[in-house]
C-alpha cells in the first residue's frame, strides 16, 4: 500500500476516535465518517462525512461546527497521527447515499411501472 493510502488510512481511524471520544459539541455527535482524501503533496485534507439528520439545516449547522472545531481537530489529530506538518482540514457532507436513495427510489418505480405493465 502505497505510503498516501496509508496515511489516509490512519488517519481516518484516528479521526473516528476523535469524533467519538473526544469533540462533545452536539452538532457534530452524529457524524461518519465516510472518506478522507490526502493531496499529494500533503498539504490538504478533505473529510468526507455524512449525519443521521437529512435536513439540510441540521446538515448546515454540523458544517459550521466542524469548520469551528476545525483548529481542536486538527491538533488532536497532530496528537495521534505522525506527519512532519500536519495538513489544512477540510469538511465535505458526502452526497452519495442520498444520490443512490435517489436512484433506488426511480429504479423501484420503472419496476413497478414495468411490472404493472406486463399485468394488463
Amino acid at each position: 500500500m502505497p505510503n498516501i493510502e496509508r496515511l489516509e488510512s490512519d488517519i481516518e481511524r484516528a479521526l473516528m476516535s476523535i469524533f467519538r471520544k473526544e469533540i462533545k459539541h452536539p452538532d457534530i455527535q452524529f457524524i461518519t465518517i465516510t472518506n478522507v482524501d490526502l493531496t499529494n503533496d500533503l498539504s490538504y485534507l478533505t473529510i468526507h462525512y455524512t449525519t443521521l439528520d437529512d435536513e439540510q439545516e441540521k446538515r448546515d449547522a454540523t458544517q459550521q461546527a466542524l469548520e469551528q472545531s476545525n483548529k481542536f481537530i486538527r491538533t488532536a489529530l497532530a496528537q495521534k497521527v505522525k506527519m512532519r506538518k500536519m495538513p489544512q482540514l477540510r469538511f465535505k457532507y458526502d452526497t452519495t447515499l442520498e444520490h443512490a436513495n435517489r436512484i433506488e427510489r426511480g429504479l423501484k418505480e420503472v419496476m413497478d411501472k414495468n411490472n404493472k405493465n406486463n399485468d394488463e
